[in-house]
């Protein structure tokens, strides 16, 4: 089960201005001009004590023969697969269309939530001309201005009415509470291979080709006193032809693995480096709050010499920075090299993701620290922080309260953070910190 919610409708409907709303952020480019979403944008809604990876998709086309337009539905195609609710976006300015009528026909066929949304209703006009909309055959409707927020709060109560509770594995209790370690990355890194010697069998297929791996492997692995899941990502499938669709496709397959797990193995092809995609995965382990550890496969076709993989080390944390602090393990699994250390750093991040510090040793240590370096002043304002506690999450998050949290900036959150890493030992873990009034 996933929490993927997917917006789907024709081109310059609102797609791209209703993400912008939900997801409180500005990543997608708005514009009058039909067919400017090409990329596909990924952002955390977060609504209540709830959350979910909202996609923003391009605007289908039907019976194109643009190699754009047509790589762009192959990915609403995937994108409608892989979601587990579908926004279904019309605009009550043009009416019901053609084009709306036959994507609503495709979406008949997806087997699960569509939930129907008239966007650029701001006005009691346009509501009584969207009542056409009910001739789509799906019943009620939700009515919004993507522009100016109007009719959000009902429609995201709604989809999250409709998420699914990320499922239990039916295994026994004690089953239940080993670790799931999920192994991530783009195509062709090595994954498989990964999977195959850990398991000391071919348990899924290996080939050079990228999108051999169809289906999940979720194993458990019990030997050499390690006893978790492993779980190999579900890879890409033969119809993702188009090289930025297999991207797409892996980004999408990443999210489903990465939801239901503890720890990442996060794998990256040596002779390649580290990816843009390698970097948006990470920021999807980040988001969801789960350990993780970078595993450099294929370092054995590299020339090295005494400095390599320090200087491989420092661009890889370069270019992921600000989030720096996570183990990397260079190894080779053709030759098995460094293959168990990755399992003892996958515990160890494990172990450190469930850590419980105590109340009294977080403002001994940590507090006075904060006291000799407060964070600047702010419109004339200065901020006092006076206590520091862990918050009963399944994951590190701590609340640091202070009289004026409203004025506490994101550096010196980071500096907060990266003091906590130092006095706690917080590798490969993502924490939280909530600033609150005292």
């Amino acid at each position: 089960m996933s929490k993927i919610v997917a917006i789907v409708g024709r081109p310059n409907v609102g797609k791209s201005t209703l993400f912008n709303r939900l997801t409180e952020s500005r990543s997608a480019i708005v514009d009058p001009t039909s067919g400017v979403t090409r990329d596909r944008h990924y952002g955390e809604v977060i609504w209540g004590d709830k959350s979910f990876t909202l996609i923003d998709t391009g605007g289908m086309i039907t019976g194109s023969d643009d190699v754009f337009e047509q790589e762009i539905n192959a990915q609403v195609e995937l994108a409608i697969e892989e979601a587990a609710v579908i926004l279904f976006l019309v605009d009550v300015n043009s009416g019901i269309t053609d084009l709306d009528q036959k994507i609503s026909k495709k979406l008949r066929k997806a087997s699960k939530p569509v939930i129907l949304v008239v966007n650029k209703v701001d006005n009691a006009s346009r509501r009584l001309d969207a009542s056409e909309f009910y001739n789509l055959g799906r019943g009620d409707f939700f009515m919004l201005s993507s522009t100016n927020g109007s009719g959000t709060g009902d429609l995201l109560d709604q989809v999250i009415k409709n998420l699914p509770s990320i499922a239990v594995d039916s295994f026994d209790k004690d089953e239940q509470r080993l670790p799931r370690f999920t192994v991530v990355g783009r195509p062709n890194v090595g994954k498989s291979s990964l999977t195959n010697v850990l398991l000391g069998e071919d348990r899924a297929i290996v080939n050079p080709k990228a999108g051999t791996t169809r289906d999940s492997v979720d194993r458990r692995y019990k030997a050499y006193g390690f006893d978790f899941f492993l779980v190999d990502t579900a890879g890409l499938r033969k119809k993702a032809k188009v090289r930025e669709n297999i991207e797409f496709y892996s980004v999408m397959r990443s999210i489903k693995a990465i939801e239901n797990s503890d720890v990442c193995i996060l794998m990256i092809d040596a002779e390649i480096g580290i990816h843009a995609q390698d970097i948006n995965i990470l920021g999807l382990i980040q988001k969801n709050n789960k350990g993780v550890i970078l595993v450099v496969n294929k370092w054995d076709l590299i020339e090295k010499d005494h400095t390599t993989t320090l200087a491989f080390e420092e661009k890889i944390r370069e270019k992921t920075a600000p989030f720096t602090d996570y183990p990397i393990v260079f190894t080779s699994v053709l030759t098995k090299q460094r293959i168990h250390k990755v399992l003892e750093q996958a515990v160890d991040v494990f172990q450190r993701r469930k850590v419980k510090i105590k109340t009294s040793s977080l403002n001994e240590e940590v507090l006075p620290i904060l006291k000799n370096a407060p964070p600047p002043m702010y419109k004339g304002k200065v901020v006092n922080i006076k206590f520091i506690t862990q918050l009963s999450t399944p994951y590190p998050s701590f609340g640091v309260f202070c009289n004026l949290p409203q004025y506490v900036r994101d550096p010196y959150k980071r500096f907060v953070e990266n003091k906590m890493r130092k006095t706690f030992d917080f590798s490969g873990v993502p924490i939280n910190l909530f600033f609150r009034k005292s």
